[in-house]
């Protein structure tokens, strides 16, 4: 899992005061993963475009609600472990572009900022979730595709 059990259901009741559980949790890390791998996909197609064998910072295809959510996480001051999320990152086919140490670095932020994005999502989508239920997760999984 890209963040521990115990922390992810921390998080999200501190975000958005939902309780996830066991179940919730290999989905959520799966989606985190997922997103974090498709951001770098994208920053790796803009580094190569711009000619460069690395990808920066500037590479990342980071809206403005993606960078308000970032903010939003590390306003929060909880971290996330680097060697995890690069676990995770390692399961996934290779990159053609290497990560800056600044890209690296943010690695953490960006999987907290996503959980961000995942738990205010579910509380937009269903205002009274406590406990999301498979449909929830089905439609917001559906709505990440489209954004993200």
């Amino acid at each position: 899992m890209i963040i521990g059990a115990a922390r992810m259901q921390h998080l999200f009741r501190r975000i958005a005061g939902i309780n996830v559980d066991k179940n919730d949790l290999k989905r959520v890390s799966d989606l985190i993963s997922d997103k974090l791998h498709d951001l770098l996909l994208m920053a790796e197609r803009a580094a190569a475009a711009n000619g460069r064998d690395v990808i920066t910072e500037a590479d990342l295809p980071l809206t403005a609600g993606f960078q308000r959510s970032l903010q939003a996480f590390r306003d929060l001051e909880e971290e996330i472990e680097l060697r995890p999320v690069l676990e995770r990152m390692a399961t996934y086919p290779p990159l053609d572009r290497t990560l800056s140490a600044e890209v690296e670095a943010m690695l953490p932020d960006l999987a907290g900022a996503l959980l961000l994005i995942i738990a205010n999502s579910l509380k937009i989508l269903d205002p009274e979730v406590e406990n999301p239920l498979p449909e929830h997760w089905d439609r917001l999984e559906l709505l990440l595709e489209l954004t993200l």
